[in-house]
């Protein structure tokens, strides 16, 4: 058994889309599908794009607000998960700061 520590890996910084206070580090690959780990500082910005593959964000730790195509910004509370489609734009916001997985790539739901 590994433990994995969230919190030591390294992102980089990412500013792409109008991005502030982003960083992302890759913890997964798989052939068709990759997790990576995604932060957001307090007042942070993931700006508005469109998903490459369906892409699973996870929230551990903090707070989001997610949209899709529509625009509608939605609370995400921790534990929940927001799934955007192949094409979907869609974009995530902080107000504290946050932690969450994101599994991009072949991924069905169960």
């Amino acid at each position: 058994m590994r433990i994995l520590d969230l919190t030591d890996l390294t992102g980089r910084p990412v500013s792409d889309f109008g991005s502030e206070g982003f960083s992302v580090a890759g913890l997964a690959r798989g052939s068709d599908t990759h997790v990576v780990v995604l932060a957001l500082e307090h007042g942070g910005i993931i700006g508005r794009h469109p998903a490459v593959g369906r892409q699973l964000l996870l929230l551990v730790a903090g707070d989001a607000l997610v949209s899709g195509d529509d625009g509608v910004l939605v609370e995400l509370a921790v534990g929940h998960a927001a799934v955007w489609d192949p094409g979907e734009s869609h974009e995530t916001r902080s107000a504290t700061g946050m932690t969450a997985l994101v599994v991009e790539g072949d991924v069905t739901l169960a």
